[in-house]
């Protein structure tokens, strides 16, 4: 089992490095098409790859270092890291968006040219999102890893990004300037939002907000033989990982072993039921006034 574990965290890497290597190829003809041009959208849209590039050495890193195991240092392990790191990526892109924004805002009305060889480029990176994103949505689902499927999503968007910075540009190029910048507006926006997103992902995790409903846990747990009632029951998020803290009450008559093996059907039980593998439960004698 641990063999087949670093195999499948050995392939994770290796998609994310591929990709990553790609985006960076993605984002040097981008960021050459928008010098060359002086399309402010597609610049912006080179700055969104650069996030791209920023959150594929991000999630390499995370997929190392949260695969170590607990130390003294961290005793629940390493896996917040990763949700750290989200955290810092969104706050990047919310610089990056307000930037992009005011630079759209206040940009001068210069002439945009228009490109055979750049509108090549900007449809053959097209063409290579759409090619990325499948096949990583594809790997996504063979090693069922959760952040090659949130990279897929979001190169997917790119193509969607990647579209209207084309259309933008042509339009500017005709005459039509404010609608670079409008485009460009557009490229802030979806920038923002896709920070939005990632702010969901993490501060559930870094504020402690409970990973299972309390109300549903405890009749779950009631459930199990043995158990006379769940004095305490708290959950929280540890990266992708749910963890239980549990007080329950039984007979305060049993054993010791009689108590501690109810103890280990409702560990069971929770590691069945709702795939949580962190879990400690104090037990405590049931008393008569409750």
């Amino acid at each position: 089992m641990l063999n087949n574990n670093a195999q499948r965290d050995e392939n994770v890497q290796r998609v994310i490095l591929i990709e990553g290597s790609v985006n960076f190829v993605v984002l040097l003809a981008k960021l050459l098409v928008g010098l060359s041009t002086g399309s402010l959208a597609i610049v912006g849209d080179s700055i969104h790859s650069l996030t791209d590039v920023i959150n594929n050495v991000v999630a390499w890193v995370i997929c190392r270092v949260s695969s170590s195991p607990p130390d003294r240092e961290h005793p629940y392990g390493h896996r917040k890291f990763e949700t750290l790191a989200v955290f810092c990526l969104a706050s990047l892109l919310v610089v990056l968006s307000f930037e992009l924004g005011i630079h759209a805002i206040n940009k001068d009305e210069t002439e945009i040219e228009n490109s055979t060889w750049g509108l090549g480029i900007m449809f053959a990176v097209l063409i290579i999102n759409v090619v990325l994103a499948t096949w990583q949505h594809k790997c996504a689902r063979k090693l069922k890893s959760d952040i090659l499927l949130a990279d897929a999503t979001h190169t997917f968007s790119d193509v969607l990004t990647t579209i209207v910075v084309i259309a933008g540009w042509q339009f500017s190029a005709m005459g039509y300037l404010w609608l670079d910048s409008v485009c460009a507006l557009g490229v802030s926006f979806l920038v923002l939002y896709l920070a939005f997103g990632l702010f969901k992902r993490a501060l559930p995790t870094l504020v402690d907000q409970f990973a299972l409903d309390p109300e549903l846990l405890s009749n779950s747990v009631k459930e199990v033989q043995g158990v006379c009632k769940v004095n305490r029951v708290r959950s929280r998020w540890i990266g992708r990982e749910k963890s239980v803290d549990l007080v329950i009450s039984v007979n305060p008559e049993l054993s010791t072993i009689d108590s501690h093996n109810i103890a280990t059907n409702v560990e069971t039980h929770i590691e069945q039921k709702y795939g949580v593998y962190d879990i400690s439960i104090h037990v405590e004698p049931m008393l008569k006034n409750t």
